[in-house]
Parts: structure tokens; C-alpha cells; sequence
């Protein structure tokens, strides 16, 4: 064939069928003698029916994913030549390229695969197809769309077909002719597994969804219910232990999951175990809801009963509550140590959105090391007190009897660290709440051996960094008590010593159930779990209470009462109103924890007279003053405090800017930045503009057709 040089020279085509694949282009030979690739142009406007048609291939049925994007603007270049991009898309079959085989062979063949990661069209991918296509809408000629193809056969390195009905390996019976499974259908399927959800509830889900590509379909029907009996049996006899030796285990899980690993060190002489655990759905949501936001940490999650601590690093997501996207499990909280593991972080967040940044991290163990997170995330540090507070708090509950005794020590507790900011002698406060209370000797043994040693610390970096809000506080909280519920049930006591159990627990049931929890919100599907999920943390349960349920003391605002919403009859009593070291005598405050009615009463006394502001304003407001405080002729300090205050007053504008419109597009259209299509998406996307056509009777007709062919590509996403 000849070689074509000028892609002035590739005849456009535009086939009549509607929808049409490879075999139907004629196709062209372009480049150069020494390289050339198979090329053919067809109009901008027909890439998706070309698309389609090519997911249609009867031998080799298929979806396609975008592993690859760029965009350019015009106007960009000056010069250019005959075939540069205005935008370039590489998509690859959704059964290749990771698994190859061992050896470069044919793939072996199995009953089953479960990979919670694949994008393909079915459960038994990854079967190293090579067939690829780039898609080049052209710089010179924006309504055309030049087609390299680099590989049309699906078959792997060895020269194999490697799915479909030719594929002689199928995995598992049936698996020529398996309905469609994707890759959410299959985790959503997991998930409710791992949850604990009967089996026919299940499988009723399951096949609600696989009708939704296969249709009423009595043999998919059927082979979806297998599918699901088979998996659940699978999780069913699934073990943490793949080898006694816990040491060993985790060697080998750590080998087979590399996917789902951003950090891993093995214990040797000199360095400690550090292991780094994200899958890809995390690494999502990272990049989606901690990009211009905050992430934060629950530092050190069974300190005492585990093997090794955890540490969680957790994003706020639409509702503002608390998502793991990354778990690191390590004894070691060294400087170094640590500066590995972020850097690793931050490199993975940066690889999917060279961009990606957040604008404030949040940890809540004064004892952490705060430049690695500085040196990596380069953003302003926050401090959350949930940690100290229900530290103290059920600690004070379960060693003083007297719930009078029990209001008092804790609101000295908290007048001791409101001190930090009101030039009181914190050790004068200390030693008169050890004097005034000494016949307490369980609390106060426990308060002088586990507390007074390091309570400078504490109250320094308190008084050092900004406070996060209670409703920061509590979604942390929320996730904490998620995660203690999850792993410190009577059921598994015995295993709390082994890495290879916790990392099971946390990689399926807990992953499942935040997952789930996702899913159900975003689809509006599951309204049980979306219930559940929107009511799991004290501040959203907070807004469901009525302002005219609080009824603030008139005298000098020593207490508030909170009417409950379940019982008429049943009234709390939250002391000290107003504070975040607030005491309120319900099950859940009791148990230490920031409960809905004083997060309530702290609300209604944000407007009321005589109440103190809450700690993280007050901690704010002492940032600002501090600032002022600046002397004028110290030129570089004034420099530092006016750019601080401009640059927190432009994100405060913009904040009041956005909640205060009722039209998102106003503010998006005032924003300097100019958005453009991230690189890596995973789904097939209609273009965002189309040539105008001449306005006839032929148009009308062709419009209709789109219409119906954006239907059919939409089932395919």
C-alpha cells in the first residue's frame, strides 16, 4: 500500500450506515517509510457512531475506556502541522493492557476472577488485549477526526485472541456469552456482601442492574444468580491468613495487590514497617473532594490493642463527611518515616491531576510531626480537639459517679484551655482543679499520670494553630467510631495482632460500607443506606432539631434545654452552653463523643447575647489580632500580614460569593481559571461542540438519529 505523507491527500469519509466500526473505513497508510500507521479521516461529528460500532464487534464484543487525553485552545499554536491536535483521545479495549499472561503466553483459564478494579465490560478482564485506537480532532480542520489505528485485532502479545467467542481460554462456563457486569455493578455487589446483606436481597439488586444492559433476558437472569452465589461464596470462604506467619502474609497480599499500595517498606534493621493502603476508588475521591480542600487526619486509630497503629487520612466529601481515601499502618511517626509515605501520597494524587492541592491539613495529635506534612503539602496546618475532648470526656463519666461532680470538672477542663487566650496562668488552673477536686482520686490519678506530663504540649500547639470547626470535629469523630465499631467487635479479639486481619477488614467491609454509602447517595438508590449514611454524624442530626427545641436559662445561660424529637416527654440538659467543652447528659455524650444537642445549643448561642464565641472562631479571630499586631515599622512583618489578610479575605469572598448565589454558572464564569477536560477519564464523551448544520428537512431527520444514538452510547458508559 502506498504511503500517504499530507494528510491533504487522506479522502474524507462518511459512511451512510449509522453506526459503522473499522471494517467498514478504508484505510490509509500515513506517515513516513521508516514509521506509518493506519490512518482514515471521517467527520468530528461521526466519532461516536464509529465508537459504538466498534464496541459492537460480534467477534470480539467490547467497551472502550479513554486511557489517554489532551486538549489544546485555539489559537494556541502559530505554526503547525497538517495532522496536530486540537484534541487527541487514546482509547484502549477495556480488556487490556495490564495482565499480559505469565510469560508472555496464553492466559490460564479460570472459573473466576474478582478484581474490584477492573474497567471492562465484565468480570473476567484484564486479559491483555492490545487493540487501540487514538482519536485526532485537527488543529487545521476542527470538523474532522483523524483515526490512528495501532492495533484492530483484539488479541494479546502472544498473537492470541484473548475474549469473546473466538477465545478458546473463556474463564469459567459461559463466559463467552456472560451479561454485562461492570465494574460499579460488581463492587456494588461486593459491597452489600461484605455488608452482611441477605442473599436474595442481593441478588435482586444484581439483577435489577444486569437488566439494565442485557434486558429481560432469562439466560443472563440465570447467569447472573449464579454469578452471585458463586461470589458470595468466594467472600464467604475468603481468609486474611494466606500464610501463618503474619510477617510472611502480608509479603504476599502486598504482591498481589500492588494496585491498591502507594507506600510499602518492609521491617529490616534500620527502617521500620510502614505500609501505605489506597485503591483506585479512593484515589478518586482524594483527588475529587481534597483538591482546594482540606484533608485530615485520625492519626492514631488502636495504639494499645493493635499489632501497628493506623492512620487514616480522610477527605470531606459533598456533605462534609468524613471519607477515608488512604490508610498507613506503621509504628513509626518519625520525621523521616513519615516524609516517605506523604511524598509517595502526594506523587499518586499528582499523577492522576498535575494540579491537585489542598488548602489545609487537620490532624488532631499535638505529638505529630508537622514538616513533612509542610514540605509535602505546602498548606496551613489545623488542629481538631475532638481527640482531647472525648478523651476527657469519657474519662471524667466513667471515674466520677456524681453527674454534678462530672458537669464541673469538665467545664474547668475546658476553662483551662479557653485560658490559652485569656492571659491566665495555666499552671495556677491546674493545680487548683487537682486541689478542688482531690477526693476524685480516679480521675485525678488518671488525669496527673496520663495528662499534666504533656498538657503544655497540648494547649501550645491549641494555642499555635487554628481550630477546626465542631462540625470538622465531628465528622472525624463519626469515621472513629465507624471504624472502632468495625474492628473492635467481641468476634475478633484474637486477630487484633495480625497486620494481614486488619488490612483485610479495612480493604473489604470498611471499604465496602463508605463505598455503598457513595453509591447511595449519588444514584439515590439504597434509601436506607443514604438514610443512615446522611444521619452519621451529629452535626447533620443537629440541623433535623428545631430551634424552638432549645430553651436557653435566663440566668446568666448556665445550662439549655433540648426537647427530644422521639419521646415529647424526654428532655436533655446540656451544661456550660455555648462552649465546645459543653456537658449534655445523653447515651452518646456520655460515651464521650461531640452528641447532636450540644452541637445544637452551640448553634442557637452563636447569635445569643453572653455566650462566648466557640473555639475555632475565637482561635481565628486571635490569628487576625495577632496580625494586626504587626509593627509598622517592621516592613517585612506588615508585608507578611497584608498578603496573609488579602489572601484570606479573597477566599472569604469567594466562599460568601457561593453560597449567597442561586446560579453556579455566574460564579464559574467569574472565575479566572479556564477548565479544561482532565487527563485519564474513563468514560466515552460526546463532544462538547458540534458543527452547525444547514437547517432542512434532511437535519431534522439526522438530529433524531443523534438523539437516539446519545441514548445507546449513554447505556454504554
Amino acid at each position: 500500500m502506498e504511503i500517504v505523507e499530507s494528510i491533504l491527500d487522506i479522502p474524507v469519509q462518511d459512511p451512510p450506515e449509522e453506526e459503522f466500526s473499522s471494517a467498514d473505513l478504508i484505510w490509509t497508510k500515513f506517515g513516513t517509510a521508516e514509521h506509518h500507521d493506519d490512518v482514515a479521516l471521517i467527520p468530528y461529528a461521526q466519532v461516536d457512531e464509529f465508537i459504538i460500532g466498534e464496541c459492537s464487534n460480534v467477534e470480539c464484543p467490547t467497551r472502550f475506556h479513554i486511557e489517554r487525553g489532551r486538549k489544546r485552545s485555539m489559537g494556541s499554536l502559530k505554526e503547525y502541522k497538517s495532522d496536530e491536535y486540537l484534541e487527541y483521545r487514546l482509547y484502549w479495549c477495556s480488556f487490556g493492557p495490564e495482565n499480559y499472561g505469565e510469560g508472555g503466553g496464553v492466559l490460564p483459564s479460570r472459573r473466576y476472577r474478582l478484581n474490584t478494579r477492573n474497567r471492562a465490560a465484565r468480570p473476567q478482564s484484564m486479559r491483555g488485549c492490545t487493540c487501540h485506537f487514538v482519536v485526532k480532532r485537527l488543529y487545521a480542520h476542527p470538523t474532522l477526526a483523524l483515526i490512528i489505528f495501532n492495533e484492530r485485532r483484539h488479541i494479546n502479545k502472544s498473537g492470541f485472541v484473548c475474549h469473546g467467542p473466538l477465545d478458546k481460554d473463556a474463564i469459567g462456563p459461559g463466559a463467552k456469552k456472560i451479561p454485562y457486569i461492570s465494574n460499579e455493578i460488581q463492587q456494588q455487589t461486593m459491597s452489600m456482601i461484605y455488608l452482611g446483606i441477605p442473599e436474595e436481597n442481593v441478588l435482586e439488586k444484581h439483577i435489577e442492574y444486569v437488566q439494565r444492559y442485557c434486558g429481560s433476558d432469562a439466560t443472563a437472569s440465570t447467569l447472573a444468580s449464579q454469578y452471585v452465589r458463586k461470589l458470595g461464596m468466594i467472600i464467604k470462604r475468603s481468609t486474611h491468613e494466606l500464610d501463618l506467619d503474619d510477617q510472611a502474609s502480608i509479603r504476599m497480599w502486598v504482591e498481589r495487590n500492588k494496585k491498591s499500595i502507594f507506600f510499602y517498606q518492609d521491617t529490616s534493621e534500620t527502617d521500620p514497617f510502614i505500609l501505605g493502603i489506597q485503591t483506585e476508588w479512593q484515589l478518586q475521591q482524594m483527588v475529587r473532594f481534597g483538591h482546594r480542600s482540606l484533608i485530615a487526619a485520625d492519626s492514631t486509630f488502636g495504639i494499645k490493642r493493635l499489632k501497628y497503629p493506623l492512620c487514616t487520612l480522610l477527605v470531606f466529601d459533598s456533605r462534609q463527611h468524613a471519607l477515608p481515601v488512604a490508610w498507613v499502618i506503621t509504628r513509626s511517626v518519625a520525621k523521616p518515616d513519615v516524609a516517605k509515605w506523604m511524598k509517595a501520597l502526594l506523587d499518586r494524587a499528582q499523577s492522576v491531576d498535575p494540579g491537585w492541592k489542598i488548602n489545609g491539613f487537620v490532624i488532631d495529635d499535638a505529638a505529630m510531626e508537622i514538616d513533612p506534612i509542610r514540605d509535602a503539602f505546602c498548606c496551613p496546618i489545623l488542629f481538631s480537639i475532638w481527640r482531647v475532648r472525648g478523651s476527657w470526656l469519657r474519662n471524667v463519666v466513667k471515674k466520677c459517679s456524681n453527674i454534678e461532680v462530672q458537669r464541673e470538672i469538665f467545664k474547668r477542663l475546658g476553662e483551662i484551655v479557653y485560658s490559652i487566650w485569656g492571659g491566665l496562668n495555666t499552671s495556677v488552673a491546674l493545680e487548683e482543679l487537682i486541689l478542688d477536686f482531690v477526693d476524685q482520686s480516679a480521675f485525678m490519678e488518671y488525669f496527673k499520670s496520663t495528662w499534666v506530663p504533656k498538657i503544655e504540649m497540648w494547649l501550645s500547639t491549641i494555642k499555635t494553630f487554628p481550630l477546626a470547626s465542631q462540625e470538622a470535629s465531628g465528622a472525624i469523630e463519626a469515621y472513629h467510631v465507624k471504624l472502632k465499631t468495625k474492628l473492635f467487635d467481641d468476634s475478633h479479639l484474637g486477630a487484633l495482632q495480625r497486620v494481614d486481619w486488619l488490612v483485610h477488614k479495612l480493604t473489604t467491609e470498611l471499604h465496602s460500607a463508605y463505598w455503598l454509602d457513595r453509591y447511595a447517595d449519588e444514584s439515590d438508590s439504597f434509601q436506607h443506606v443514604k438514610e443512615e449514611y446522611i444521619a452519621s454524624t451529629s452535626w447533620h442530626r443537629a440541623l433535623q432539631i428545631p430551634d424552638s427545641a432549645v430553651t436557653l436559662d435566663d440566668k446568666g445561660h448556665l445550662f439549655a434545654k433540648v426537647a427530644s424529637q422521639k419521646d415529647n416527654s424526654r428532655t436533655h440538659l446540656v451544661w456550660n452552653p455555648g462552649s465546645d467543652f459543653a456537658f449534655c447528659d445523653c447515651a452518646w455524650s456520655m460515651q464521650g463523643n461531640f452528641c447532636k444537642h450540644v452541637i445544637k445549643v452551640n448553634m442557637i448561642c452563636e447569635n445569643a447575647k453572653g455566650c462566648r464565641p466557640s473555639m475555632s472562631f475565637w482561635s481565628f479571630r486571635e490569628i487576625l489580632i495577632d496580625l494586626c499586631k504587626k509593627p509598622m515599622d517592621d516592613s517585612i512583618g506588615l508585608d507578611e500580614s497584608v498578603a496573609w489578610t488579602n489572601q484570606m479575605l479573597d477566599q472569604i469572598k469567594q466562599l460568601v460569593e457561593l453560597n449567597s448565589s442561586n446560579d453556579i454558572g455566574i460564579v464559574v464564569n467569574n472565575m479566572p481559571l479556564k477548565w479544561i477536560s482532565k487527563k485519564g477519564r474513563t468514560f466515552v464523551g460526546i463532544p462538547a461542540s458540534l458543527p452547525a448544520l444547514p437547517s432542512d428537512s434532511k437535519t431534522i431527520t439526522k438530529n433524531v438519529q443523534k438523539s437516539r444514538k446519545r441514548k445507546r452510547l449513554s447505556r454504554l458508559r
